[in-house]
C-alpha cells in the first residue's frame, strides 16, 4: 500500500529485498519457528508483536498480501499450555488485564491493515471473478446461521457460533483470493507453508511429552498431552493436515527422497499425538501419499523414494521388536483404551434422536441431547456449560450437522463438499492432489472428532482451498498471465 502512495519506492533495493524475503521459504520457516517458540516457551505476546511487525511490513511494502498466509496458517497454534486459562488459571497471562489490552491493540492494528489491503486490492490487482466456492460457502453459512430456527432453541449464541464457524472456514479464502496476485504464485506455495508449519508442529508434539504428569509410574498418560490451543486430538488433526505437504516435493523435486523422509517423520508425529482418529485416518492418508509419490515421481527418484519408504517400514518394525516394552509404555493409554468409543456411540444415538425430533433445522449448536429416555418419552436436552463459547459437539460432522442444522444444513454442506471435490479433481495437478490429501485428513478425522467445527482447522482448510483454486496452471488466471506475457513480448518487438 505504501508503494502505491509513493511509486518511487518501487525501485528501491530495500523494497525489492523485503518482497523477495516475504515470498521465500525462509520467511515461512521463520513464522513456523516463532509459532513453536511461542507454544513451547509461553512467549505469545512477543511473538504476536513480531507477527504484527512482519505483517505490517508485508501489507505496506509488498505487491500483495501473500506474506500474510504463513501467519494465518501458524497463528492459531501459538497458544501455550502454560498460559491456557483452562489448564493453568493461576499462571495464565491471558487472565491479566494488561494482556487483554495488548491483544486488543494488536488485533485492532491488524484489522485496520487487513481492511486497508482489501480496499487497495480492489483497484490495484487484476480484475477478479467470483470465487468458485463463493456460492457454496454462502449457502453453508446460511445453514449455520439458521441452525435451530423454529425449534424453540434459536438464540443469539447459536447464531454467533454459527457465524464464527463459517468465518473460520471462508474468511481467509476470500481475503487471499482478492488480495494476492495469484499469477505470480507458484503451485508449490501451499506445500512450502504447510511443510514449515509441520516442522513447527512436530516440535510442539515432542514438547507435549515434557509437560507435568505426562509420564507417571513408568508409562505415558495421553490424557495429559495437550497444548495451549488444543488437546491431543486437536494436535493430531493439524499434524495430519500438514503431513501430505512434504510429499508434494517428494513427487516433484530432483532430490525428492529427502522430503519423503520428512513426510515419514510427520507421520510419526501424528502417531505420537496418540489420537486414535488421527492415527487411523492419518495412516490412510499416509499410504495415499506414498502411492501418489511412487506414481508421480520420475525415473531414479521413484526408486529413491521407494527405498525411503521401505527403510521406514523396516525401521518401525525393528524398533517395535527391539524396544517392545518401551513402546508399550509409550502408548500405554492408547493400548489400554483399545476400541473403547469414549461415549461416541451414545452421542451419535442422541444426535440422531435430535434430528428426528427437529428434522429440518435442528436445534442449533448450544442445545445438546441429554440422556435418552424410554421409547415414547420426550427427548431431554442439556445446556452447554455456563459461559462456555465452544459448545459440546457430536464428534462426527454428519451427525453434528443433522442435530444442529437439520436436513437443510446437511444438504447445503453436501453442495459445498461437491463444489470442493470438483475443484480438486477437475483437471487435477500434483499440487491439487496433495492439497486434497491435506483436506482429506481434516474431513476423515472429523468423522470421529470435532475438528471441522474447530476454528484452527477451519483456517487451514480455507488456505488449502484458495491455493488449490488460484495456483491451478490450467485455470483462467494462468491463461491471462500467458496472454499478458505474449502481449508484452509483442510490445517489446515493436
Amino acid at each position: 500500500m505504501l508503494v502505491s502512495a509513493f511509486p518511487k519506492l518501487q525501485n528501491k533495493k530495500f523494497v525489492h529485498l523485503v518482497r523477495t524475503f516475504f515470498r521465500s521459504p525462509y520467511y515461512c520457516a521463520l513464522i513456523a519457528a516463532l509459532m513453536a517458540v511461542s507454544e513451547l516457551f509461553a512467549l505469545e505476546l512477543p511473538v504476536y508483536y513480531i507477527y504484527l511487525v512482519l505483517g505490517t511490513a508485508c501489507i505496506l511494502l509488498c505487491e500483495d498480501a501473500l506474506g500474510i498466509m504463513p501467519i494465518a496458517c501458524c497463528g492459531y497454534m501459538t497458544f501455550s499450555a502454560r498460559n491456557n486459562p483452562g489448564f493453568n488459571p493461576e499462571t495464565s497471562a491471558f487472565l491479566r488485564p494488561d494482556t487483554y489490552l495488548q491483544l486488543a491493540v494488536i488485533l485492532a492494528i491488524g484489522v485496520v491493515l487487513f481492511i486497508g489491503r482489501i480496499i487497495v486490492s480492489v483497484g490495484e490487482l487484476p480484475k477478479k471473478r467470483i470465487p468458485k466456492l463463493a456460492v457454496s460457502f454462502l449457502a453453508l453459512g446460511v445453514a449455520y446461521l439458521l441452525g435451530g430456527v423454529f425449534s424453540g432453541f434459536y438464540a443469539f449464541n447459536t447464531v454467533l457460533y454459527g457465524f464464527v464457524q463459517i468465518v473460520s472456514l471462508s474468511a481467509f479464502y476470500f481475503f487471499f483470493y482478492y488480495t494476492v496476485d495469484w499469477r505470480t504464485v507458484k503451485a508449490s506455495y501451499f506445500a512450502v507453508v504447510f511443510t514449515a508449519a509441520g516442522v513447527g508442529m512436530l516440535a510442539e508434539v515432542v514438547g507435549m511429552y515434557f509437560l507435568p504428569g505426562v509420564i507417571a509410574e513408568g508409562v505415558v498418560r495421553r490424557e495429559a498431552l495437550f497444548t495451549g490451543w488444543g488437546v491431543y486430538n486437536n494436535v493430531g488433526c493439524i499434524m495430519a493436515m500438514c503431513m501430505p505437504a512434504p510429499f508434494y516435493f517428494a513427487a516433484t523435486k530432483k532430490h525428492g527422497w529427502i522430503f519423503s523422509v520428512v513426510g515419514c517423520l510427520f507421520f510419526l508425529g501424528v502417531v505420537l499425538t496418540q489420537s486414535r482418529s488421527s492415527i487411523l485416518f492419518g495412516a490412510a492418508v499416509f499410504l495415499a501419499c506414498i502411492v501418489a509419490v511412487l506414481i508421480l515421481s520420475k525415473k531414479w527418484q521413484k526408486l529413491w523414494n521407494a527405498v525411503v519408504f521401505g527403510a521406514f517400514a523396516i525401521a518401525v518394525g525393528v524398533a517395535f521388536a527391539a524396544w517392545h516394552n518401551e513402546v508399550q509404555a509409550l502408548f500405554h493409554s492408547l493400548i489400554e483404551g483399545g476400541m473403547n468409543d469414549s461415549g461416541r456411540i451414545e452421542i451419535y444415538k442422541k444426535c440422531w434422536a435430535t434430528f428426528r425430533a427437529h428434522p429440518f433445522f435442528g436445534v442449533g449448536f448450544y442445545k445438546t441431547p441429554g440422556a435418552l429416555l424410554a421409547d415414547g418419552d420426550a427427548l431431554q436436552y442439556v445446556e452447554a456449560p455456563a459461559g462456555a463459547f465452544i459448545p459440546p459437539r457430536a464428534h462426527n460432522t454428519v451427525l453434528q450437522l443433522l442435530a444442529s442444522g437439520g436436513a437443510v444444513a446437511l444438504m447445503l454442506y453436501l453442495c459445498h463438499r461437491t463444489a470442493t471435490l470438483v475443484l480438486f479433481f477437475r483437471k487435477p495437478t500434483a499440487a491439487k492432489t496433495f492439497a486434497f490429501f491435506c483436506v482429506a485428513a481434516l474431513l476423515l478425522t472429523s468423522l470421529l472428532d470435532c475438528n471441522f467445527f474447530n476454528i484452527g482447522p477451519g483456517i487451514l482448510y480455507a488456505l488449502l482451498l484458495v491455493c488449490a483454486e488460484c495456483t491451478d496452471p490450467r485455470g483462467k488466471l494462468y491463461r491471462e498471465k500467458k496472454r499478458g506475457k505474449k502481449q508484452e513480448k509483442r510490445d517489446q518487438e515493436r
